[in-house]
């Protein structure tokens, strides 16, 4: 006879009450419910997911406040957590791209070169800069960050960790402390030399991973590169460049060297443009 296992009463009473509880809940002003459930594998970040994403389709997402604002896109600051479970709480960078009128079409096609749009609607729709081509280019900016992101998060690189693209919309992970504080910019950081030279460093091994993937960042400075807790992260990877099948690529690739360098001379640290781009272009052959 197999042994009787007796529940505990009291966990049965308290999961009860927690379903209860959680049936009363309606989003608020700010909120939604997560979207994690209506995203597809594909939508979704890379194995193994980190212990801190929430995947729970009981949770919410609530609006904290806008982070970054820009000519392509906006960043907020979002919470996703479950009520009643303090331990299913994180925070998350949410990058919206602007759609229709709202948004820019500049520099696109220096970026985009080398890129295909597989749909001969949304292409045509793309080349007239029509409404529904800019909501097309909106929803096509993220995903190739989306991408971008994965990739680079696969080799190792230290970019954000991408939770899901959804739209216009990516969720990423995001970089500063639990109480919403956003990691500095590089241009923000007072650091001592031997900080900047070691933020340099780490910024040349961030580019040689990019680079040995066949890719450059295409407009990296010292604005789009964080430092939290003495690591530099990469951030903004829409217009990652393919080194090959973009054009400019290796004018793109050479400028974000000169960009680095020159606001490193400035700062006294060693740096040589043209020696770094040798350095990059070498990698990407190997």
């Amino acid at each position: 006879m197999e042994p009787h296992t007796v529940t505990d009463p009291l966990a049965s009473f308290d999961a009860l009450e927690l379903s209860l509880s959680f049936a009363d809940v309606e989003p608020g002003e700010g909120q939604r419910w997560t979207t994690w459930p209506t995203t597809i594998p594909t939508q979704r970040g890379p194995h193994p997911l980190p212990d801190w994403v929430v995947t729970d389709a009981g949770a919410l997402d609530t609006e904290l406040g806008i982070l970054k604002t820009g000519k392509e896109a906006d960043v907020f600051l979002l919470e996703r957590a479950v009520p009643g479970d303090p331990a299913q709480r994180t925070l998350l960078a949410a990058k919206r791209y602007r759609g229709e009128q709202n948004r820019s079409f500049h520099r696109s096609a220096m970026y985009t070169e080398g890129r295909s749009t597989q749909n001969s609607r949304d292409a045509r729709a793309l080349a007239k800069k029509s409404s529904h081509g800019r909501e097309v280019a909106a929803s096509a900016w993220s995903i190739a960050e989306f991408d971008a992101l994965t990739r680079m998060w696969e080799l190792g690189a230290p970019v954000p960790y991408p939770v899901q693209v959804n739209g216009t919309e990516i969720l990423m992970e995001f970089v500063g402390d639990d109480a919403g504080t956003a990691a500095p910019r590089l241009a923000q950081v007072r650091a001592s030399g031997e900080e900047l030279a070691g933020y340099y460093g780490q910024i040349v091994d961030l580019m040689r991973i990019f680079a040995a993937a066949g890719f450059a960042h295409g407009d990296l400075s010292p604005y789009n590169l964080l430092v939290h807790e003495g690591r530099v992260r990469v951030i903004d990877l829409p217009q990652i460049v393919d080194l090959i099948a973009n054009p400019q690529g290796l004018d793109l690739l050479h400028r974000d060297c000169v960009n680095v360098c020159d606001w490193f001379t400035r700062r006294r640290v060693e740096c040589d443009a043209e020696e770094l781009f040798a350095e990059l272009l070498a990698a990407s052959y190997t």
